[in-house]
């Protein structure tokens, strides 16, 4: 083989000799010009294509994967049923038979089921909420979650390199983030953030912020906290208004494995693809919606303003007037725009055109704050009982988390065994601000329920039917 080789080179290598032999000095003197001159460009060209491809792997987009996630299961001895609560109420001797009624309706009519939880302090008679309390209940939540959360990933707490913890209304010093730092010894550069006073939507804001910082700090896991305190933050007093909180805020909290690892990949069960916030702060109407302030007495509770669902109507569209472009597909953009059109020029009278996110997502999980939110979301949105199917069984079984609310419905995607590959999911949120936010996430693996799902002893049982 090696000698057909030879000899098919060897006309090749007699002409190249000829030529060769017939330069002269002047010829090897132009020659050496032009290859030095090609060898200027070729070497620049070279370091720009070098300099482009650093640049690029540099700045582009980092893949953020969502490797797992855990939803804290409280004790059963925190279960309160209605007759519990309402018997509480009266020993309490605060409210007035007014307030104790419209507290009545309020449980009949919220969607809430008889299984969910109550901090420890506000099962003792008389209940006895405290700073010391407060601090309990809040490591328990995220205690709790992150302890399953770190059993379940096998992942070094100390290998964290972002924590961003969200509890709107409960801000000790030191933080939230703090605590969990010493409670696991986390590294001494570990970037930690602290969200307070953000409402039930701080969930999405929390992962967006990891998100952006996935984009900065190479190679590394953001953990996530959600969760609300409810010890310090229960309403003593008489204004209907502020008595709504009580009769829907449940204990829970969620804890959330982030990660840049292109490693990630194989186990992870998710990866992020949209996030999208809108805020009506500008408005005094929506501001003022969600409000938390002293009654007459001087008592502290936050107060539901009867705006509060037009005003997440509002939110709502503005929302998914920015999200819908980048998820929808062509068609149900050109007929949106199109009815956009057609009512700013021609007729008013046109109906606005609610394009159909069920092409866009196969699973929905609707911020679980109440029935009425549920209720106009599947009206507004075209949904089906299925679509909102977690959302009213997390609300039956557990009570308005606030902002961890979307992760227990994920979860009880996922114990139905719904979540396939390459599915997407919608996670929305409304909090006080007033803030509608989004998060659109795609199943990177068929995703298997586990026995850490807050789901798995009871998911045979649902979904069951709420009557009103």
């Amino acid at each position: 083989m090696k000698h057909i080789i030879t000899f098919s080179l060897l006309p090749i290598i007699t002409i190249t000799t000829v030529h060769v032999s017939q330069l002269n000095i002047d010829d090897f003197v132009k020659l050496y010009f032009q290859l030095r001159f090609n060898l200027i460009l070729v070497m620049a060209f070279f370091g720009t294509m070098v300099l482009g491809l650093t640049a690029y792997l540099m700045t582009r987009p980092r893949t953020v994967y969502l490797v797992d996630y855990s939803c804290y299961r409280p004790p059963d001895n925190l279960k309160v049923k209605f007759n519990v609560f309402m018997e509480w109420s009266k020993l309490h001797g605060g409210f007035n038979d007014s307030a104790l009624e419209f507290q009545r309706k309020i449980l009949e009519r919220s969607g809430l089921g008889e299984e969910t939880y109550l901090p420890a302090a506000l099962h003792k008679i008389p209940p006895s909420p405290s700073m010391a309390a407060a601090r309990e209940e809040a490591e328990q939540v995220m205690y709790g979650a992150l302890d399953k959360l770190f059993e379940s990933t096998n992942v070094n707490p100390k290998d964290i390199g972002i924590l961003v913890v969200n509890c709107s209304l409960f801000n000790p010093t030191p933080s939230l983030s703090s605590m969990i730092v010493n409670m696991y010894k986390l590294r001494g550069n570990v970037k930690t953030f602290n969200l307070g006073g953000m409402g039930c939507s701080a969930g999405v804001i929390a992962v967006d912020l990891a998100k952006d910082m996935l984009q900065v700090h190479r190679s590394t896991y953001a953990v996530v906290v959600s969760m609300e305190n409810i010890t310090q933050n229960w309403y003593f007093g008489n204004r209907k208004s502020m008595l709504i909180p009580n009769c829907l805020f449940r204990v829970g909290g969620a804890a959330v494995l982030l990660s840049n690892k292109s490693s990630e990949k194989k186990r992870a069960k998710y990866k992020l693809m949209h996030v999208v916030r809108t805020h009506q702060g500008s408005n005094n109407t929506a501001f003022n919606c969600v409000y938390q302030e002293q009654d007459d007495l001087g008592k502290i509770g936050v107060t539901l303003s009867k705006d509060l669902m037009a005003i997440a109507g509002g939110a709502l569209k503005a929302n998914i007037t920015t999200l819908g472009p980048v998820v929808l597909p062509i068609s149900e953009q050109l007929l949106f725009f199109a009815t956009l059109i057609a009512r700013k020029l021609m007729n008013t009278n046109v109906k606005p055109y609610i394009p159909d996110f069920k092409l866009a997502f196969d699973h929905f999980c609707i911020h679980a704050g109440g029935r009425a939110v549920i209720d106009e979301l599947e009206k507004n949105l075209q949904l089906s009982k299925e679509h909102v199917e977690p959302s009213r069984m997390t609300l039956h079984r557990f009570g308005n988390t606030s902002s961890s609310s979307i992760w227990y419905e994920l979860a009880y995607t996922e114990a139905k065994g719904r979540m396939k590959k390459g599915n997407r999911v919608w996670q929305i949120a409304f909090g006080s601000g007033f803030k509608c936010n989004s998060a659109v996430w795609e199943a990177v693996n068929t995703v298997k329920s586990t026995d850490s799902n807050p789901w798995a002893d009871c998911i045979h049982k649902f979904p069951v039917e709420i009557k009103f």
